[in-house]
């Protein structure tokens, strides 16, 4: 559709309605989120444990399958009203597809004296289904997608000074050992393509990162002023360490003050000053509003009701121009509305609107202002500035609601300079791989060439626009046009990070 500056300023002023309660542009508000439970952890396959080799070589058994992917863009409630985009209240996930069955369980151990390791573990196949009965394939998780890599063999049996051979040597429990590979690490490995920006709650995202994950502040203003911080970090087995959390906030009000970058550039994320839309700082995010467990560890997502928001404005090494990036999230699945606009992802300097094409972050929500996909939504678009864009037009058939699932995957790419190419795929964070929403040109000439310009926003629009609700646990960007091999990969290895069990 045509954009014009009116559009702009209808949407500076009316979203001001929508960050005190009310759903700007009468656009639907929809929120199937639960705000009072989010810990208790989804029902699906678990990895069998590795066989270890006991004394007399006994074989362990073999690893349970692992539950099929839910439907994507499978048909469904998706909620309940919640007026003028406060926060989600109650609400029901979508009914999905069938689930596909189960990947085969993974052999049992080998019996044998003299340390030999089982092999336990299973491939889980879940696939996915996306709208349209237009199939996707399930992602296997590979050696290379692993959260961690396996056990290593103990010391084989020593030899007595009888000459009585001495016991065989166990198996370490899986993962136990050695780096664990985090989505940072496999766009490395696979592209050559290092994140310039990574943010997370709940786990690690790349192997060589030491420092914590997020900071509380217990006490103090929701505007980012005063109380107690305290820094949350890593558990051994790279997720964040909950207890600490809890330890920290104890029964007082507690926010989360800071989201770490893990890349190494030092693009943390901090409460949003005032912009152009809301003309005030931003507030921070309860820090215990959204428990949720990931491979059995309690973990907290970052719960973006109306009037939370992130930013950094004086960012390092992040996209800027015509030039190349990749942007991926994960939300919650359940928890959207219809304001403007729950984003992660690329954003101006000034937290002012600099038109169309001064933006390029990931969109969630049901928001039909701009361009909407197929369906009532939600859908993963691409906030480009003074549009929202589910494809380069509106409706764009190919990009479906997605309903039936709990978490999702987002990605948003852009290429390099001179292309005038994008791409916007999704899929399920709990199963199967990704599918392509969109992939091709530009909306129109104001798009292109793209004049980004390299701020970091979380929750809100470009110009502080934070009339939208979502909950956030992990997102980062790279500098590059990422493949689709490497795209594949971090899906599988986010899959195997075990969100909601």
């Amino acid at each position: 559709m045509k954009t014009t500056r009116a559009i702009t300023v209808d949407w500076k002023s009316i979203v001001m309605g929508a960050v005190f309660g009310m759903c700007a542009w009468g656009c639907t508000v929809t929120s199937s989120g639960n705000d009072d439970t989010r810990g208790a952890s989804d029902s699906g396959g678990t990895t069998g444990a590795g066989g270890a080799t006991g004394s007399g070589g006994a074989t362990s058994k073999g690893g349970q399958s692992g539950s099929g992917g839910a439907s994507l863009g499978a048909g469904g409630s998706v909620g309940t009203s919640d007026s003028g985009g406060a926060s989600s209240a109650g609400g029901a996930t979508g009914s999905g597809g069938e689930t596909s069955k189960g990947g085969q369980p993974g052999s049992g151990g080998s019996a044998g004296g003299g340390g030999v390791s089982a092999t336990g573990g299973q491939n889980s196949s879940g696939g996915v289904t996306s709208p349209g009965d237009a199939s996707v394939s399930g992602g296997s998780m590979g050696a290379d997608a692993a959260m961690a890599s396996g056990g290593a063999k103990g010391s084989g049996g020593a030899t007595s000074s009888g000459g009585a051979t001495g016991l065989g040597g166990t198996t370490g429990a899986a993962g136990s050992t050695g780096a664990i590979k985090g989505p940072c690490d496999i766009y490395k490995e696979t592209d050559g393509q290092p994140c310039v920006a990574a943010h997370s709650t709940v786990r690690l995202l790349l192997s060589t990162y030491t420092g914590p994950l997020y900071q509380v502040r217990k006490g103090g203003s929701a505007s980012g002023t005063g109380g107690t911080t305290t820094d949350i970090g890593i558990t051994a087995d790279g997720y964040a360490d909950g207890a600490a959390q809890d330890t920290a906030c104890g029964t007082s009000a507690c926010t989360i003050s800071k989201i770490y970058d893990q890349s190494g550039k030092g693009n943390h994320l901090t409460v949003a000053p005032a912009g152009g839309a809301k003309t005030t700082p931003d507030n921070e995010a309860d820090a215990k509003a959204r428990p949720i467990t990931l491979n059995g560890h309690k973990v907290y997502g970052e719960d973006g009701k109306v009037g939370v928001g992130y930013r950094n404005n004086k960012p390092s090494g992040t996209a800027t121009g015509d030039n190349a990036e990749t942007l991926y999230a994960i939300f919650d699945a359940t928890v959207f509305n219809g304001g403007c606009c729950y984003d992660y992802g690329n954003m101006e300097t000034n937290s002012r609107d600099n038109g169309e094409g001064t933006m390029e972050a990931i969109y969630w929500g049901n928001c039909t202002i701009w361009g909407k996909g197929a369906g009532n939504g939600p859908w993963v678009m691409g906030d480009l500035e003074n549009g929202l864009w589910a494809g380069n037009t509106t409706p764009y058939s190919g990009n479906t609601s997605i309903t039936g699932m709990k978490y999702v995957t987002a990605v948003l790419k852009g290429d390099a300079a001179g292309k005038n190419h994008w791409a916007i795929k999704a899929g399920n964070a709990q199963s199967g791989s990704l599918t392509k929403m969109f992939d091709g040109v530009r909306p129109n000439s104001r798009y292109n060439p793209m004049r980004k310009e390299g701020a970091i926003g979380l929750n809100t629009g470009g110009d502080n626009s934070n009339g939208a609700i979502g909950v956030f646990f992990e997102g980062i960007m790279t500098a590059h046009y990422a493949s689709d091999a490497a795209d594949d990969a971090v899906q599988a290895n986010i899959v195997a990070a075990g969100y909601g069990k």
